[in-house]
């Protein structure tokens, strides 16, 4: 099996068998994000190539594998016949296979459209993760994430319009305390409109090599504290109206919150309340710029 630049995958996706099926990330623009910045540019991989590797894999785990991952960064860049080669033999080689997740931006999937989804889910495709960061106008164009809010509404209805569950991801902090408010606002009104299957928590944490760590040291933006990002979290998810399961699997978050809505959402407003009360010291150090 071959791999070529940087590989990553959700961390739902622990325990899945990687197939890289492009190299790299098409846009490669955002603000905040270094994984590809310096790495190859971006292709897509020839599909013998790849079915080569899931050959491979067949060979190694045998017929076992029950999730799949198609990195990279986007791989719903990938044409769909491609793509849709590549998810029915997986399904060939691996007959107790449960689900088949990709990466992809909404302007990728707007760009395929509804009967392209349609034909990618009667392939295989099971799950994609999306990077929707924001529903802010405002904050997408400044952190230079080539969408909008209606691109992404209109790309996440799609998706579960063809049959696709979707997982949406969410940075808290990545307006900044000036735009802290509207971004969470804006967010849930976005997400509101999708009610996606699942909505992935992160939290914005200055990256080596970015546009965002640069205006941080000239003074341009300002990082939330932990109390901060807590109340801008504590407004996102007090204004969801969603059927969604919420996770917070990362690292970057100060409280874990998790759980179903509307179930869940008072468990998951006292935790973040709790966290309000925690003195903010206890917390992982802020990026103040001088580092």
């Amino acid at each position: 099996m071959h791999y070529e630049g940087p590989i990553y995958r959700p961390p739902s996706e622990a325990d899945s068998l990687l197939i890289q099926a492009t190299v790299g990330c098409p846009h490669n623009k955002c603000a905040f994000c270094m994984v590809y910045k310096k790495g190859p540019p971006y292709r897509v991989r020839p599909v013998a190539d790849i079915q080569k590797d899931l050959d491979e894999a067949r060979a190694y785990y045998g017929p076992e594998v029950k999730t799949l991952f198609f990195p990279a960064g986007n791989t719903m860049a990938m044409p769909t016949d491609g793509l849709a080669a590549i998810c029915a033999h997986a399904h060939t080689l691996f007959p107790r296979l449960q689900r088949i997740t990709v990466y992809g931006s909404s302007p990728y999937i707007h760009k395929k459209g509804l009967a392209h989804l349609i034909r990618l889910k009667e392939a295989g495709l099971t799950r994609i993760h999306v990077g929707l960061e924001s529903g802010d106008d405002h904050v997408l164009q400044a952190v230079k994430k080539g969408t909008n809010a209606r691109e992404q509404m209109e790309a996440g209805k799609r998706v579960l319009q063809a049959g696709i569950e979707l997982s949406e991801y969410v940075m808290i902090g990545i307006g900044g305390r000036r735009n802290s408010r509207a971004h969470a606002l804006h967010t849930a009104q976005v997400l509101n409109a999708i009610n996606p299957d699942f909505i992935r928590i992160r939290t914005f944490l200055p990256k080596v090599n970015t546009l965002l760590l640069h205006q941080i040291r000239k003074g341009r933006f300002q990082v939330l504290s932990p109390h901060e990002a807590l109340r801008e979290t504590r407004d996102f998810m007090a204004n969801l109206t969603v059927t969604s399961r919420i996770a917070s699997d990362h690292y970057t978050n100060y409280v874990d919150v998790h759980g179903a809505l509307p179930r869940d959402r008072n468990r998951m407003l006292a935790a973040i309340d709790h966290g309000l009360q925690t003195p903010e010291h206890r917390f992982r150090p802020v990026y103040v710029g001088t580092q």
